[in-house]
């Protein structure tokens, strides 16, 4: 049995990110060994991050990678935006984009693949995340783009480091420039699209439920100015050209001038846009809210302040 030395249980504890007590119990039930002592550590947080699944996590990271032809964005939650700021997390966001570029945008497949280095799934890594850094963590979503030709290109908004933001988009363009006016054309849509919002790239791809939904509360606001049906459908098709307007990226008016659309941009720089996506960190995640004051009370077995 190797000696417990005060140098063991501070080594285990960098590698490990564990307590202090919890270090030198693995290194006590494992005889000194440093390898199984970080096994032991893990399975222990196996059970640690079960205790944390049910947290909501809305916080976290966009990361994007790309390389030639294509591009991935993933979305990696965790309960606070302190842990953001963490360059482990930080680190492992940009492990899974890259992951993705090969992997795809399955996320159990994702989850499933070996984390470079460790010996460990993707899944495994993060249960060790939980773990180390105490909160609850999650690989919400991926999504990946490819181009025959052209270039994907990338966008982070407000970015915390290259790569690394709150909104991500990519963009699909292909055209006959050299690839650095394609990078810089997409750059610029990418940075239109998160300030946009657009649904669809173009008329044919917008949803047909979401279509039928809006000309149906069209028709009911058309109807009640008690004009005739002939004008109620003219009405109705106008206002469906302004909605394609709203939700259409090549309809959008061009945000960084204000007036043009954004296909003619496309057409004036001879370029195709054959796609994007756009992931805002925590959409759709009903984030709770609590009084910080009564949960530390509580968790203290303390009554809540008044």
């Amino acid at each position: 049995m190797a000696e417990i030395t005060a140098a063991l249980v501070k080594d285990l504890r960098e590698k490990t990110g564990a307590g202090m007590m919890d270090c030198k119990r693995a290194l006590t039930e494992t005889a000194g060994d440093l390898e199984a002592a970080i096994d032991w550590l893990r399975k222990k947080g196996l059970s640690a991050a079960a205790k944390k699944s049910g947290r909501v996590a809305a916080e976290g990271l966009i990361g994007v990678a790309s390389a030639p032809l294509v591009a991935a964005m993933v979305e990696v939650n965790a309960e606070t935006d302190f842990v953001a700021r963490n360059e482990t997390f930080q680190a492992f966001v940009e492990t899974v984009a890259q992951l993705a570029l090969t992997v795809g945008e399955d996320v159990e497949a994702l989850k499933a693949a070996a984390y470079p280095g460790t010996g460990r799934t993707v899944a495994d890594e993060l249960t060790h995340l939980i773990a180390t850094i105490g909160e609850n963590m999650s690989i919400r979503r991926a999504r990946v783009l490819r181009v025959g030709q052209g270039v994907v290109a990338t966008y982070v908004h407000n970015a915390l480091r290259p790569g690394l933001g709150k909104i991500g988009v990519l963009v699909g363009v292909e055209g006959a420039d050299e690839l650095s006016a394609l990078e810089q054309l997409g750059r610029q849509v990418g940075m239109h699209v998160a300030a946009a919002r657009p649904e669809a790239l173009d008329i044919d791809a917008v949803d047909p439920a979401a279509l039928e939904r809006e000309r149906a509360v069209l028709s009911e606001q058309a109807r009640a100015s008690g004009k005739p049906e002939a004008i109620i459908e003219k009405m109705v098709d106008g206002r469906i050209r302004k909605y394609y307007e709203e939700v259409v990226l090549l309809e959008q008016v061009w945000v960084h001038d204000g007036e043009s659309r954004v296909r003619a941009v496309a057409k004036k720089a001879g370029v195709k846009l054959t796609g994007f996506a756009r992931f805002q960190l925590g959409e759709g995640i009903e984030k709770q809210t609590g009084d910080f004051a009564a949960e530390v009370a509580a968790a203290a077995g303390a009554p809540a302040p008044v």
